[in-house]
């Protein structure tokens, strides 16, 4: 026997488009795809762990976010269901290093991100965003326990930076390369904050902007006004 839905129950009535903490007047979203829901939960959104809804995603079981402060309120339903051509949330994760790694030996060397990415994994440390250039490859990763090891043995292919103290905002919904203009919404709803990184087309369902720590709370609220306002 299926079961028709799994409820998950805790003190905030589903998933809020933005981080209430931060952005007032934010508002539950009423309807996610698992793929938005386990992106905003990887993203910061603390009311679902990434991996939870997974199980129900292959079986196909709805899962339902409930208040039990408010059991009369809808919550949120996460399913299979993708709406088309809409943004449904921000999420914000700190503590995040960004580390570059600049060598004219990466130019047309074949090789060169395998051993770079070789280090992180024999540190058991995952990266969260990636961006390339011809001469340079910037990572981000949220665990810094080896950051020292780490940019140690990156130092043996180039010259090597870290900033500290960064931020991972992600906007998630219906963000496939087709739907035009999505991507310059987002960015233009923080046109007055310094970006470090961008991370788009490795999902169709998010757009990660690198910026300080000190810088989320404008972010955050700027998104909030230009995309949900």
């Amino acid at each position: 026997m299926i079961a028709d839905e799994i409820q998950i129950w805790t003190d905030i009535d589903g998933m809020h488009n933005n981080d209430p903490r931060v952005v007032d007047k934010t508002e539950a979203v009423r309807q996610l795809n698992f793929e938005e829901a386990s992106e905003l939960a990887y993203f910061g959104a603390k009311i679902l762990h990434p991996t939870c809804v997974q199980p129900a995603k292959y079986a196909g079981i709805p899962v339902r976010l409930k208040n039990t402060m408010e059991p009369d309120a809808e919550g949120t339903i996460i399913n299979n269901v993708l709406v088309r051509g809409k943004i449904k949330a921000v999420a914000a994760k700190d503590n995040i290093t960004a580390i570059k790694v600049k060598s004219s030996r990466m130019l047309g060397a074949s090789g060169f991100l395998r051993k770079v990415f070789e280090i992180f994994e024999s540190y058991q440390t995952s990266i969260d965003m990636v961006a390339t250039s011809e001469v340079g490859v910037s990572m981000t990763i949220e665990n810094g326990v080896h950051l020292t090891e780490i940019v140690d043995e990156l130092k043996q292919y180039g010259t090597v930076t870290v900033d500290s103290n960064m931020c991972i905002v992600c906007v998630v919904g219906d963000l496939d390369w087709n739907n035009l203009g999505f991507e310059t919404i987002a960015a233009e709803a923080i046109k007055d904050i310094p970006v470090r990184m961008i991370s788009y087309g490795g999902s169709n369902y998010n757009i990660s902007f690198l910026i300080r720590e000190s810088d989320k709370k404008r972010a955050l609220q700027s998104l909030s006004a230009v995309l949900f306002n």
